[in-house]
């Protein structure tokens, strides 16, 4: 018989799992409360990516005006001449200006269409205008980045004494730790690399990686090596950003579509990943990576099943790499066989793994193309937090699977072994989803987006520091390349047979969209 263990109320605080929940929940309510939060901003645009924009854009922006004027919407027309003329003479600023002024105008525009692409123009010319290298590097975008810093070490440090662990030996190795991760996201944040979707946790790994395997990481960096907490607080943070309400905003059409894409397509990568002789943490963290949005979705069942950091990067990584190919090869095909653009949408939102690749995918095609795989998108990624409760709840009675009957542990037990994080993760998303103004939802919505960042970037960071690439190479021989990439090709078929289904006109009216 199992001996009953009565109530540990220690864990409370000893735990890394209780104190990433105590943290994510303080910050959250710190953002909520009003401290003020201006998280650094990492995106920068070359002066000769900038050239190339405008080169690009100005053909579309001679089309608005030219319907502007045909609509009758004069301020638009205006505007829009006059960001042309900008974009003749090359000079960035007045492009910058231009290109705001714009999307002011946009506002008072009475027809959508003309509303809706002048405000996109404007807000994208006018944010890469000013997206300078200079900026990044400049002292009061710097200084944001250290008070993160500060505040996310005195956090840490509290969350390290409390577990029982050595304060002295963490804090020079949290200071690299940190540096890496704003390294990276500087790295991501550059034009080029974000249109090619080569997002800040890959920049973390190599560069983790490169200290590993090339560099050696001494032992006062390994004590700041604390990927579990890191990536668990980072995760109850997620939760304020999953909101079910937009299941409801994204209609029937988009709810089915994820329903049956992430069920279906879990499952059949499970079974693969199971036939190859993958273990069922790894086939788990794989299929969610496959089947739901990509790195999230992998972080979150890798905690709810309590994975091996190894197999979290290994899956991050092949998520990240074939995400390329299909950001720019789908648009592509789509348009090479005529696909109807609402389609297309529905198809690239099933499909690839994170927003801002459907954004740039779907402009690729039009404007209905874009916003129908938003729509596909929010769906899915709604269902991170369902997934990841339900895999909590398999694995914590899973670990009893072949004990005898009579030592078969009680809910107390199933409770104790239940992932916490989850638990905060999900008390955040049905707060932020039914309980607040969503004008306070929308407020709050991106300094709670950055600061989680942050912690997600110092946990890959994190695993490149533990990982060694002959084991990342070795991991399961290759078997765990070849199940992703066919769960994904099988992905990419079932989506698009789900898309003309559903949004094609052929088993119920094509949305107008």
């Amino acid at each position: 018989m199992a001996e009953k263990q009565g109530i540990d109320w220690s864990s409370l605080w000893k735990k890394d799992e209780w104190m990433a929940v105590w943290w994510g929940f303080l910050i959250i309510i710190l953002v909520l409360v009003g401290v003020p939060v201006k998280t650094p901003s990492l995106k920068w645009t070359t002066d000769g990516e900038f050239a190339g924009l405008v080169q690009k854009a100005t053909p579309t922006v001679e089309k608005l005006a030219k319907d502007a004027e045909q609509k009758g919407e004069k301020a638009v027309e205006e505007k829009a001449k006059a960001l042309l003329g900008a974009m003749s003479k090359g000079e960035r600023a007045a492009i910058g200006k231009a290109a705001k002024d714009l999307e002011a105008a946009a506002k008072e525009a009475k027809d959508s269409g003309i509303k809706k692409r002048a405000s996109d123009l404007g807000k994208n010319l006018g944010g890469q205008a000013g997206n300078l290298t200079s900026k990044v590097f400049s002292w009061d975008n710097i200084w944001r980045a250290i008070q993160i810093g500060i505040a996310y070490l005195i956090l840490s440090i509290i969350a390290i004494a409390l577990m029982g662990e050595r304060v002295g030996a963490f804090i020079p190795g949290f200071v690299v730790v940190f540096v890496i991760a704003w390294i990276s996201q500087f790295l991501a944040g550059n034009y080029t690399i974000r249109e090619y979707g080569l997002e800040y946790p890959l920049w973390c790994l190599a560069l983790g990686l490169f200290i590993s395997n090339v560099l050696g990481v001494p032992g006062w960096l390994k004590a700041a090596v604390k990927t579990e907490f890191f990536i668990k607080t980072g995760l109850v943070i997620l939760g304020s950003g999953i909101l079910f309400t937009e299941i409801l905003q994204a209609g029937a059409y988009g709810i089915v579509q994820a329903v049956l894409v992430v069920a279906t397509i879990w499952y059949f990568t499970f079974w693969v990943a199971k036939k190859m002789g993958l273990d069922d943490e790894f086939a788990a963290i794989l299929s969610s990576g496959v089947a739901i949005c990509g790195v999230s979705a992998a972080i979150a069942t890798a905690g709810a099943v309590k994975g091996d950091p190894k197999k979290l990067s290994y899956v991050t990584s092949i998520v990240l790499i074939c995400a390329i190919p299909m950001l720019v090869g789908q648009p592509l095909i789509a348009k090479g066989v005529g696909m109807p653009d609402v389609v297309a949408g529905a198809w690239l939102g099933g499909t690839l793994d994170t927003s801002p690749s459907v954004v740039a995918a779907g402009a690729l095609i039009s404007e209905t193309a874009m916003k129908t795989g938003v729509i596909v998108k929010m769906s899915q990624n709604v269902l991170i937090g369902v997934a990841a409760f339900i895999l909590s709840i398999i694995w914590a009675f899973k670990k009893t699977e072949g004990l005898p009957e009579g030592e078969k542990p009680g809910l107390i037990e199933i409770w104790y072994r239940f992932p916490k994080f989850v638990l905060g993760f999900m008390i955040a998303s049905v707060i932020f989803s039914f309980f607040l103004d969503p004008k306070v939802v929308s407020a709050t919505k991106g300094a709670l987006a950055g600061l989680r960042t942050w912690w997600f970037a110092m946990a890959f960071a994190c695993i490149g520091l533990e990982a060694r690439f002959k084991e990342l190479a070795g991991l399961g021989g290759g078997r765990p390349a070849l199940a992703f990439v066919i769960g994904q090709g099988v992905n990419i078929l079932w989506t698009l047979l789900l898309a003309y289904l559903l949004f094609g006109g052929i088993l119920f009216p094509a949305p107008k969209l």
